[in-house]
């Protein structure tokens, strides 16, 4: 018999933070893969006696290869399983859902997707201010910092990111930041364009700093910190 798998958002880090239907779901599955930003409280949610497997991948340390990953769900799921596969954030952006949902169509395994909070609502939120303004900021663009070496991604669209009417989230962004600032300086983004470095959002150590993209770009190559963080810049509200 085959199981199913949940894809789980969990959010940026605070249990409370999780969907209804996302706490259903830990609540009744016989095995949950995580993420590592993806444990700690949350997991209190899973079921007494689920098998709780660490599949996360953190830039700089050793992880699990996203093959293994992927037919680790499989295996689950093909016991009969009841299997979440538990994201951080939410788990349509940036969280290599696409290959997990391939390996689970090839092998015939019905899955479904539950959205959550992604950590640029939830630094906007602890922030104070919104992530649109009606006059100066009327678009919003998610981009990753870090392709699959760490370093920064090819055909980057320089126009669209250094829109200076557009608020830009940049998720694992903080290695490669420096090199992304100089490229937008060079597009014509001011150095002075506000810039907001939002780390480890809504959990306990959460620390939100505001700069202007040449600051930022300063502090990062000189004092790079471990806690998961994003990064925004454009017409950020500060200080309404």
């Amino acid at each position: 018999m085959t199981g199913f798998v949940s894809f789980v958002s969990s959010g940026p880090g605070d249990p409370e933070l999780l969907t209804l239907k996302a706490v259903n779901r830990l609540q009744a599955a016989d095995a949950v893969l995580f993420d590592d930003l993806s444990s700690g409280p949350v997991l209190t949610y899973a079921r007494a006696g689920a098998d709780l497997v660490g599949v996360g991948k953190r830039a700089g340390r050793a992880s699990p290869k996203q093959d293994h990953v992927s037919r680790l769900l499989v295996d689950y799921a093909l016991t009969g399983a009841r299997v979440v596969r538990l994201k951080s954030g939410d788990c349509s952006l940036f969280g290599r859902l696409e290959e997990e949902i391939t390996a689970l169509n090839a092998a015939g395994v019905g899955y479904e997707i539950i959205p959550g909070v992604t950590s640029a609502s939830a630094a906007v939120a602890a922030a104070g201010i919104p992530l649109t303004r009606r006059l100066t900021a009327r678009r919003v663009q998610f981009v990753t910092g870090a392709d699959v070496t760490g370093g920064l991604p090819d055909g980057l669209n320089m126009a669209a990111l250094a829109d200076p009417g557009a608020t830009t989230v940049v998720y694992m962004g903080k290695r490669t930041f420096a090199a992304l600032a100089s490229m937008l300086m060079d597009h014509g983004l001011p150095g002075d364009t506000p810039a907001m470095l939002a780390e480890a959002v809504s959990t306990p150590e959460q620390k939100i700093d505001w700069y202007t993209l040449a600051t930022l770009a300063a502090h990062l190559q000189d004092a790079p910190s471990t806690r998961p963080a994003l990064i925004l810049y454009g017409p950020l509200a500060r200080g309404i």
